[in-house]
C-alpha cells in the first residue's frame, strides 16, 4: 500500500467512524420506524426465522428483509440493542462512501477522497446512516449498482455488468422492486439523454438477468408460500397502492422533493446546484453534436449523474405518498456531479477561484446549521429558538465559519480548499447535536428513558398498555420491554393486572375504561407528557 493509499484509508476511516458510528447509541430509537424495524429484527432472531417478518408474533409483511438479516447478525454478534439495530444503516453508508473513493480511483483519479467525503458528509446521508431503517441499505446497494453500470459503459468488462445486477437484486431485498425500476428510468433518461437508446438493449444481459433472479427472487417465493397474504399485501398495497394513492396519510405537495432534497445535500447544495447547472449547459450545447458527445465519456458522465439525481426526484414526485427518505438513493449522484464540476475547474486550467456570490451562498449555508446544533437542547426543551447571550454566541460561531469558508473560496486557490475547509463545520455541527442534544432527544423523542423508570418500579414484569399516546411511543415501548404493547383505543384490554401509559392528567378516564377494577397512579413523565398507572386484575375493587 503506497503512502497516499494508506493515508486515504485512515481519513475515510476516521471520517466514516465519526460521521456514522460515533455516539450511535446515545439516545435511543426515535419515529415509529426505527423501533418498529429493530423489533421485527430481534422476533426474528429469537424465532430462528430468516423467512416471515413477524412484529408481536403475527407476520408482518410491509417490507423485504435485508434490513433484518443485517440486524439479526448485529443482535447475535453484539446483543440486542439500539445502537446495535442502527449498526447496520451505518456499515450500509460506509461501503456507499468506499464504492465512490474506489470508483473514482479507477475512473476519475485524484479525486477520489473529494468525492468520498462530499458523500458522506451530506445532510441525508449521515441522517439515514444513523437510522435503524431500510433507507440507507437500498441507497447503498442502488449507489454500488449504478456505479458498476457506469463502469460497464466505460470499460466494457462485462464483470461490472454483473456487479450492477447483483447490487439491483441486493437493492430489491432491501425495498422491493423500485430499485431495478429506479435504474431502469435513470438508464432510459441517460440513454436519451446522449442519443444512444441502444445501450437500453446492451444492458439486457442475459447471464446478469439470471444472476439477478438468483439473488433476489428465493425470499420472495418463499415468504410468500409461507404467507399467501404476501403478494397483496406488499406488492399490491406497499408498492402500487402506496404509489397511487395517499393510502398511509404521507400525502405532500408535487413541489416538496425539491426543498428535501436540497436539504440532504447540505452543507453541498450551492456547488451541486451549480454543477447540475453546468453540466445541463455542456449536454444543451452539445446536444446536436451526435458523433462528439458519444466519443466524450467524461462529458457523459456528467449528463449521466444529472439523469440519476433528478430521476427519483421525479419519480417520488408523481407518488401520492411522500417520505423524506424516498429520496436517498439521489444524493450520492449529487456527489459524483460535484466532483465532475472540481476536475474541470481545477484540472482544465478554467480557474480555481470561485465567484464571490457562490462563495457567499456556499459559505452560509455550510455554516447555517452549527447555530440549531448549538442551541438543540433549548429547540427540544422549549421548541424555540432563544434570545440573549445564547443566540449571540450561535451566531457569533456562525460568522466566524461562515466568514473563514468565504475568504478562502474567493482567494486564487479557493476551488482546492472546498472540501476541507467546508468539512469543519460539518464536523463541529454534528459534534454539537451529539453533546448538547443527546439528552433532550432521549428524553423527548424516546421511549428508552421511560421504559427505564416503569421497569424500575417493577416487582415482577407485567404486560404493558397504552392509551391515546403516540404510535411512536407504542413501537418504542415494546422494543425495550420486548414485549407486545396492548392498545386501549384498539379495544385491547388485557384482563390481568397490568401497566398503562396514557396522557398526564387521565385518571379519571382510564377508570371508566375498566369498570370496577383499581386503577392506582404511579408517577409521570414530563418530558412527554404521559403518566403512567397500575391497573388491577379483573374483579378487584376499584380504589382510586
Amino acid at each position: 500500500m503506497t503512502n497516499r493509499a494508506r493515508t486515504d484509508s485512515l481519513l475515510l476511516a476516521g471520517f466514516c467512524a465519526f460521521l456514522f458510528l460515533y455516539g450511535l447509541g446515545q439516545f435511543g430509537l426515535i419515529g415509529a420506524d426505527e423501533p418498529r424495524y429493530a423489533q421485527v429484527a430481534r422476533e426474528m432472531l429469537e424465532r430462528h426465522d430468516w423467512i416471515t417478518p413477524v412484529l408481536g408474533g403475527r407476520p408482518w409483511l410491509e417490507k423485504p428483509p435485508l434490513y433484518y438479516w443485517q440486524a439479526m447478525l448485529a443482535y447475535g454478534i453484539f446483543g440486542v440493542s439500539d445502537w446495535a439495530a442502527r449498526l447496520p444503516a451505518a456499515l450500509d453508508a460506509s461501503f456507499l462512501v468506499l464504492a465512490v473513493y474506489f470508483f473514482l480511483r479507477r475512473f476519475r483519479p485524484r479525486f477520489e477522497v473529494d468525492g468520498a467525503l462530499i458523500a458522506a458528509s451530506s445532510a441525508g446521508i449521515i441522517g439515514y446512516a444513523r437510522a435503524a431503517s431500510m433507507d440507507m441499505a437500498l441507497a447503498a446497494a442502488f449507489t454500488i449498482g449504478m456505479l458498476s453500470w457506469w463502469a460497464w459503459r466505460e470499460s466494457g468488462k462485462r464483470i461490472y455488468l454483473a456487479v450492477f445486477y447483483g447490487f439491483m437484486a441486493l437493492g430489491t431485498l432491501a425495498k422491493g422492486p423500485i430499485a431495478p425500476f429506479l435504474a431502469v428510468v435513470v438508464i432510459v433518461l441517460y440513454a436519451a439523454a446522449v442519443r444512444e437508446l441502444r445501450l437500453v438493449l446492451k444492458t439486457l444481459w442475459l447471464p446478469g438477468i439470471f444472476l439477478f433472479c438468483a439473488i433476489a427472487l428465493p425470499w420472495y417465493f418463499a415468504v410468500q408460500m409461507r404467507n399467501p397474504d404476501f403478494f397483496r399485501e406488499f406488492i399490491v398495497e406497499h408498492n402500487l397502492t402506496r404509489f397511487s394513492k395517499n393510502l398511509y396519510h404521507h400525502t405532500e405537495p408535487l413541489w416538496y422533493y425539491l426543498p428535501v432534497t436540497a436539504l440532504a445535500l447540505v452543507p453541498w447544495t450551492v456547488f451541486v446546484i451549480a454543477a447540475f447547472v453546468q453540466s445541463v449547459r455542456l449536454w444543451w450545447a452539445r446536444r446536436t453534436a451526435v458523433d462528439a458527445a458519444q466519443a466524450d465519456l467524461e462529458y457523459q458522465f456528467s449528463v449521466f449523474s444529472g439523469c440519476w439525481l433528478i430521476a427519483p426526484v421525479v419519480f417520488f414526485s408523481i407518488s401520492q405518498s411522500k417520505l423524506p427518505g424516498y429520496i436517498l438513493p439521489a444524493i450520492p449522484a449529487g456527489a459524483l456531479l460535484l466532483v465532475e464540476y472540481l476536475r474541470r475547474h481545477l484540472e482544465q486550467s478554467e480557474g480555481n477561484s470561485v465567484a464571490k456570490w457562490l462563495a457567499v451562498l456556499h459559505a452560509l449555508l455550510a455554516a447555517a446549521p452549527i447555530v440549531p446544533a448549538l442551541l438543540i437542547a433549548y429547540l427540544i426543551t422549549q421548541r424555540r429558538l432563544p434570545g440573549g447571550q445564547p443566540m449571540l454566541v450561535a451566531l457569533a460561531v456562525a460568522f466566524l465559519l461562515c466568514a473563514g469558508i468565504a475568504l478562502t473560496l474567493v482567494r486564487k486557490s479557493g476551488l482546492r480548499m472546498l472540501r476541507f475547509i467546508t468539512l469543519i463545520p460539518i464536523v463541529l455541527t454534528l459534534g454539537a447535536v451529539l453533546k448538547l442534544g443527546s439528552v433532550g432527544l432521549d428524553q423527548t423523542l424516546s421511549a428508552r428513558p421511560l421504559a427505564r423508570e416503569i421497569a424500575g418500579l417493577e416487582t415482577h414484569p407485567l404486560p404493558l398498555a397504552v392509551y391515546h399516546v403516540q404510535r411512536e411511543l407504542e413501537y418504542g415501548l415494546t422494543f425495550y420491554r420486548n414485549q407486545l404493547t396492548f392498545n386501549y383505543d384498539w379495544g385491547s384490554v388485557p384482563p390481568e393486572e397490568h401497566l398503562l401509559v396514557a396522557p398526564e392528567n387521565s385518571q379519571v378516564e382510564i377508570a371508566k375504561l375498566v369498570p370496577g377494577r383499581r386503577v392506582s397512579y404511579l408517577g409521570h413523565y414530563a418530558a412527554q407528557h404521559v403518566d403512567y398507572y397500575w391497573i388491577a386484575a379483573e374483579g378487584k375493587a376499584s380504589n382510586h
